[in-house]
């Protein structure tokens, strides 16, 4: 098999311990966290599915056990709902479990992303594969991944998600310094620093949690060292793509402008359930009439 394969398999890392979201997260995974009426790790493997990435691997740890629970079949609920005639939350509960094909393996020693995605490889094999991080959650309104896989098609390379940030805020993320491709909508990425000082950093370009990577990625990951914090990073396995010749290397960036919901933190987290329940049908009218008074009184 080569990079001209189309992708097939996604690999969400969720083996994260959630230590911000203390002590909500101590008995339950930071992605099962609900976001309106679904956990946040649901939006995440709808996004896959939605793009035709049915095989999903979840890289999971101790104390996820919720997550296989989740997308798994519940006979004695589901039979309760339908005894009862409640279609609608019988319909809602088996979309969870009808969303693809899912696998887990544990990822072991926490040591980082970059081992995290290493624990695909066996699963994943020599085809390019989508990443997709829990913490970010993209409107499903919007396309990103799907234009990611078409680049990562195109280039036989790998692929990371971009986003335009106030230069003040770049030293949270990863930044890319990139070239532009004359005549396509996206760029090449020639550097890769992570949380650089506002005076540092080559661009105001973020890279957030989506990826499609060449298979190639797995052998630099074996050879990478830990690097910030001790963890094996993807971002220097990325570097090193970036930076290298012959069949996978390369890597490109596609900046979104979309919707995108942060979930990586306390605040962030209440920003993204506001406003996916501002967006909703049934929620929306009414909670976007009492945002309207309560920030007046906050005003007053």
């Amino acid at each position: 098999m080569t990079s001209a394969h189309k992708v097939r398999k996604a690999v969400i890392p969720a083996a994260g311990l959630g230590t911000r979201f203390l002590p909500a997260t101590k008995a339950m995974p930071k992605e099962m966290l609900p976001v309106v009426d679904k956990p946040a790790i649901q939006y995440v493997v709808q996004e896959a599915v939605s793009v035709g990435l049915t095989d999903i691997l979840m890289v999971t740890g101790r104390s996820k056990r919720a997550l296989e629970d989740h997308f798994d079949r519940v006979p004695s609920l589901e039979a309760t709902l339908e005894d009862k005639g409640d279609t609608a939350k019988l319909k809602a509960v088996q979309a969870a479990t009808d969303l693809g094909d899912i696998h887990y393996v544990r990822q072991g020693d926490p040591k980082g992303l970059g081992h995290a995605v290493l624990r695909a490889k066996q699963h994943v094999g020599e085809e390019p594969f989508a990443v997709l991080l829990g913490d970010d959650l993209i409107d499903d309104r919007d396309q990103l991944l799907s234009v990611m896989i078409d680049v990562q098609a195109k280039t036989s390379g790998s692929v990371i998600a971009l986003i335009e940030v106030e230069p003040s805020q770049i030293s949270a993320y990863g930044c890319a310094d990139i070239e532009e491709v004359e005549g396509e909508d996206y760029v090449r990425v020639r550097k890769l620093v992570e949380k650089p000082s506002p005076e540092e950093a080559p661009s105001n370009l973020a890279v957030i949690g989506r990826y499609v990577l060449h298979h190639s990625v797995f052998d630099v990951l074996e050879e990478t060292e830990p690097g910030r914090g001790g963890e094996i990073q993807l971002t220097d396995a990325l570097q090193t793509l970036a930076a290298a010749e012959g069949e996978g290397s390369g890597v490109y960036g596609v900046v979104f402008r979309g919707r995108r919901y942060d979930t990586g933190d306390k605040l962030s987290y209440l920003k993204a359930v506001v406003q996916l329940a501002c967006a909703s049908e049934d929620l929306g009218p009414d909670l976007r009439k009492w945002l309207t008074s309560f920030a007046a009184e906050l005003d007053s």
